[in-house]
């Protein structure tokens, strides 16, 4: 086995409880609302139910890495895009065609459970009478997502490519992906994601299928094991901040 992989991901899973110990836990999108009290920008990662880790230690792994704002004058806040993927509280509905985590959950629940959706991923928009076919599934997709824990982490660099969040973002996903790789902390038989067909991108689903994450960029990249350094000084400074 890599073990110096495995001495990476103990040392990223350790940042990732003192993430969760200084926000007073995790929380869940269906518990939260803009009115709690979320930083401007930030990374956000999610674990799931039933997916543990194997070969790294105790407890739970992370399933998506993600951020967003890393286009030049970009505005959106780590919360708008967090409600993204929550999707409306109100009627359990949702925009897949805004957040590809809704895509590619709402494209895995079609596969295993044989939910019938045929306009699921085409287009970047439409009418209402096609939003209307696609709730049943939308709301589905809601229920999955709404449910799984996550823990940010606060970093309000400017918008770009080059932005430290970004450089978190993509480092976290290779060092967790097992795309190309032996596997660590594999995902259970069950994961959901396994029936992955990737939506209106098929290579996205193998992509998560051999990776274990909910991402299908950064996958097959190496990492850099610097960004761990980089991730626990930013934890150190919220922790000196609080």
């Amino acid at each position: 086995m890599d073990q110096q992989r495995i001495l990476d991901l103990k040392r990223f899973y350790a940042a990732i409880a003192r993430l969760q110990a200084m926000n007073g836990g995790v929380r869940t999108l269906a518990t939260s609302s803009g009115r709690h009290s979320w930083p401007r920008r930030g990374v956000y990662f999610f674990i799931e139910d039933g997916e543990v880790r194997s070969d790294t230690g105790e407890g739970p792994r992370v399933v998506r890495v993600g951020t967003h704002a890393l286009k030049t004058d970009s505005g959106t806040s780590l919360w708008t895009r967090l409600s993204q993927h929550r999707g409306q509280l109100k009627s359990g509905g949702g925009n897949h065609r805004g957040s590809i985590f809704r895509l590619i959950v709402g494209s895995s629940l079609m596969a295993r459970d044989g939910h019938i959706c045929r306009t699921w991923g085409m287009g970047n928009t439409a009418n209402s009478e096609i939003r209307a076919g696609e709730i049943a599934l939308e709301q589905a997709v809601s229920r999955v997502i709404g449910a799984m824990p996550f823990v940010w982490i606060a970093i309000d660099d400017e918008p770009g490519t080059d932005s430290q969040r970004g450089y978190i973002e993509r480092n976290a996903i290779a060092l967790l992906s097992n795309f190309g790789k032996e596997p660590l902390d594999a995902p259970s038989p069950g994961w959901l994601g396994h029936s992955c067909k990737g939506g209106r991108i098929r290579s996205s689903g193998e992509r998560i299928r051999q990776s274990g994450l909910w991402n299908s960029n950064h996958v097959d990249e190496e990492y850099d094991a610097e960004f761990l350094g980089s991730l626990e000084q930013l934890i150190l400074a919220m922790e000196q901040a609080s």
